[in-house]
């Protein structure tokens, strides 16, 4: 790899990983260092391919989703690791109103199912069209249709705050602080 190739993909490492890392996180359920792993595979598998990629956040984001999906399906027999604690937050609690609601989002999201939980972070978090959602996920835009809803019911029984079907209310974007970030 050329020099200038090798300081252009160094510039977009620290430009755009703390984003990529924060999907890693949201799609391995809050495991930072199943997070990490993840994401250090896509920066090297772009890397391998730097100079043919022409999106580089894209082609990043694309790996991910893939390599997350297939470490679910060599992973089916294995039971699902949750956190009971949730990561502070870097915020103080009374500059944001809806916090507590935000973590009670968070926790809920890992009473998900793997693929629920995929499903809820690329249509919702990423704002992926269906087809697209279905594609990554290697099955139909049904299923994706079905298990959104599904999903959304879920989490809206876990956190009634988030109201019924159809309602108005709005929610701030999940985020993710790494800890050595929050000092």
């Amino acid at each position: 790899m050329k020099a200038s190739s090798h300081d252009e993909f160094r510039e977009f490492v620290a430009m755009r990983s703390t984003a990529l890392l924060q999907l890693a996180v949201l799609l391995t359920g809050g495991d930072r260092h199943a997070a990490e792993d993840l994401l250090q595979i896509a920066l090297m598998k772009a890397y391998g391919r730097w100079t043919h990629i022409e999106q580089p956040e894209a082609y990043v984001r694309q790996v991910i989703y893939r390599q997350q999906v297939n470490r679910w399906r060599l992973r089916r027999h294995r039971a699902e690791t949750t956190v009971p604690v949730l990561p502070e937050s870097s915020k103080d609690a009374d500059a944001e109103p809806d916090t507590e609601l935000r973590i009670a989002l968070w926790a809920a999201l890992g009473h998900l199912s793997k693929r629920q939980r995929a499903v809820v972070v690329l249509r919702y978090f990423e704002d992926l069209p269906e087809a697209e959602v279905a594609a990554l996920l290697g099955c139909p835009v049904g299923t994706v249709r079905s298990t959104a809803h599904r999903s959304l019911t879920k989490l809206r029984g876990l956190v009634p705050e988030l109201g019924p079907e159809g309602s108005t209310q709005q929610v701030q974007p999940l985020s993710y602080t790494p800890k050595e970030a929050r000092g």
